[in-house]
């Protein structure tokens, strides 16, 4: 044993006395706003008990920390927690009287996956791609093949769709599937190195089906992009199948028990009846039947967009907030006046302006993902009887709000752990592994610049349905684009409603500018494709106008629509001041050319955000705390409930391979000789 060891055995304060202090001065009732966030008391009393039936079984302990292990140790004892994380979820699933899919969405939507398996687990694709890909775009004759199999896990599946060379743009995917009638049979080919699978979760070793997207070819015609169900892997030997190149692509800088893998083809047959045909058919002839409606396939990218903007990103901002928030109430440093104790950190202005806006987009982004979680699944219900007419502004959304969503969840977590100083710097802080995976989520499910621009398509199209005169008051999100001119008609004024007209102004009048911008360029001779890449910067600039607009808007309506306590409306009030605030200054450019914001205003914004920060100071812990994240999930030693951030700093120090003996063996081997050479 270590001779510090028994110095981090010291038994723990009960609560550290500051933070203890800070949770005193709450002027709202913390649990009106958890359930708020849960969706009801019933809700968070169902999600406490079942984040408590998972993180306190000792199976999930870690007897040494993630970041000693080695990268195939890392991958094992993933895979280890996973077959029990599973395993409980099912019984989770009786004890609670619930669905698979209920229990699947509450381990992700929780963060128990992450409390469990720090970097991701290896079968999380199966959860959220192949599963639902089987589901939406199968037949019933197909679903009835693979659906129970993957519910029961008796296979495990990932979604093989980016490539070596191709990501976003799917188009432009190399895989071949060429359909042959006399043998009924598919034969799936990787033409060039750059046509290898790259990147799907789980791939590596983990499972041993996917759905693979590639180019069909029947009849000698090219039909584009389906998805076929392939197996990689025989099931009892877990080799690859005939003509199957696999394995992981190597380590990363998050993520690394993901195991994302490589996969590429080589003369691969298929039945006819392993191409998903619930919109796209080819009959034993070879016979082609195109979908009749094509966009229904972008149905699975959607779905994880949704979740993206549901889980991972309040996730990130919130654990890292809680961490931060909670860290600054315990750090006393410096001196704020001369001779007097040194002072909470939560205490400086600078501290609190990096700290209280995480705090305030951790609602924002909660809010706008309820909105947009709902929407899915109106959508669904509208496609399932033939409806597509809310699928573009779906899926418009879902793209923006996971660009500006994922981005704001990198900055702020970055903010939060600049906040930390040098101890957020350090791996038991958490800091550094939320940050990998909340930078990871800036490029997956489409990166974030493409997906900016795929909102601006949907953009121009509606704003030319505006200049045409066309009823826009079907698509709520587009609705301002009518009537935002006549916005700057009132006087500027540093309240919520005045502020959320100034985002649609701004928002308004930047898909103006792009509209007729493109319009001029191609009447001077320009083609399309070129007016729209000399307009991209201030495309991708609409866009997040338009999406900045929308998380404002929503969250300005959640607190007139929704009975709080005037005690929490004013606290959630503040909160959207504060962003308001900074959004504005950031842009500030942008207010002034395009809303009725003056240059004589501009000192009333600086003034309501220092404001809004002083306000806000009292609740800062309330706030972190209302998040009701447990301190197995947060995994961190600054962050923890207690406040004893020393005494875990230290434990946590002593996990170290290196602190298990006095005398590292490398100093016999190296050091001593390199001492006594007279160098």
């Amino acid at each position: 044993m270590n001779n510090n060891e028994d110095d981090t055995m010291v038994e723990l304060q009960t609560v550290n006395d500051d933070l203890r202090r800070e949770r005193t001065t709450c002027t709202f009732d913390m649990e009106e706003l958890t359930n708020f966030i849960n969706g009801g008391a019933e809700n968070t009393d169902k999600k406490r008990k079942i984040v408590d039936f998972f993180l306190s079984d000792p199976q999930f302990k870690d007897e040494v920390p993630l970041e000693y292990l080695s990268h195939q140790e890392q991958y094992e004892q993933a895979i280890r927690k996973s077959c029990i994380l599973y395993k409980k979820i099912k019984e989770c699933e009786i004890i609670m009287n619930s669905d698979i899919i209920e229990m699947n969405s509450a381990v992700w939507t929780y963060g128990i996956d992450i409390a469990v398996i720090k970097q991701y687990v290896p079968f999380s694709v199966h959860t959220v791609m192949f599963l639902p890909s089987l589901i939406n775009q199968g037949t019933p004759e197909q679903q009835d093949e693979w659906v129970g199999r993957a519910f029961k896990n008796e296979i495990l599946g990932t979604y093989a769709q980016t490539e070596l060379g191709h990501g976003t743009f799917i188009r432009g995917l190399e895989t071949t599937c060429t359909y042959h009638p006399e043998t009924e049979e598919f034969i799936l080919n990787s033409p060039t190195l750059t046509s290898y699978k790259w990147w799907p979760g789980g791939l590596g070793h983990s499972c041993n089906y996917a759905i693979v997207l590639a180019q069909l070819y029947t009849q000698g015609i090219h039909r584009g992009i389906h998805p076929f169900i392939v197996q990689l892997r025989d099931s009892e030997t877990w080799m690859p199948m005939p003509g199957i190149k696999i394995g992981e692509i190597g380590s990363k800088m998050g993520m690394n028990t993901s195991n994302n893998g490589y996969l590429a083809f080589n003369n691969v047959r298929l039945p006819r009846m392993h191409m998903l045909m619930k919109n796209s058919k080819v009959h034993k002839d070879g016979t082609y039947e195109k979908s009749p409606h094509e966009k229904l396939t972008y149905g699975t990218m959607i779905f994880v967009r949704v979740l993206i903007v549901k889980s991972l990103v309040t996730s990130h901002l919130m654990k890292s907030a809680t961490i931060a928030v909670r860290y600054s109430a315990v750090r006393r440093q410096s001196e704020l006046k001369s001779g007097e104790r040194e002072p909470q950190i939560l205490d400086y202005q600078t501290q609190q302006y990096k700290l209280f806006p995480v705090i305030a987009l951790s609602l924002m982004y909660t809010f706008a993902a309820k909105w947009l979680w709902n929407k899915y699944s109106a959508v669904t219900s509208q496609l399932e009887q033939g409806d597509l007419d809310q699928l573009p502004q779906l899926h418009a959304m879902a793209c923006c709000l996971k660009a500006v969503g994922t981005t704001d969840a990198s900055t702020s977590v970055t903010s939060c752990r600049l906040a930390c100083g040098g101890h957020g710097y350090m791996n038991c802080s958490s800091l550094p592994n939320i940050y990998s995976l909340s930078t990871a989520t800036e490029t997956y499910e489409g990166e974030n610049t493409v997906l900016l621009l795929q909102t601006a398509r949907f953009l121009m199209k509606s704003y030319e349905n505006v200049q045409m005169g066309n009823d826009m008051s079907t698509l709520e999100t587009l609705s301002y684009l009518e009537k935002y001119k006549n916005l700057k008609q009132s006087p500027w004024t540093t309240v919520l409603d005045c502020m959320t007209n100034a985002f649609f102004q701004v928002a308004g009048s930047k898909i103006d500018d792009c509209y007729f911008t493109i319009k001029r360029l191609i009447d001077s001779g320009m083609t399309q494709e070129d007016a729209w890449n000399r307009t991209s910067i201030k495309l991708t600039q609409a866009s997040e106008a338009h999406c900045r607009a929308f998380v404002i808007d929503i969250y300005v309506k959640t607190i007139e629509t929704n009975q709080f306590s005037p005690e929490l409306k004013s606290v959630l009030t503040q909160l959207g001041e504060l962003i308001c605030a900074q959004w504005i200054l950031n842009k500030l450019g942008d207010f002034l050319q395009h809303s009725n914001l003056k240059p004589s205003n501009i000192h009333s914004i600086q003034c309501l955000l220092e404001d809004s920060l002083k306000r806000i100071r009292p609740n800062a812990v309330g706030l972190v705390d209302s998040f009701d994240i447990r301190d197995e999930i947060l995994d961190s030693a600054l962050g923890c409930y207690d406040g004893n951030v020393y005494e875990r700093l230290l434990a946590e120090a002593n996990k170290s391979p290196l602190n298990k003996a006095p005398v590292n063996r490398s100093f016999e081997l190296y050091l001593k000789p390199f001492l006594k050479s007279n160098i």
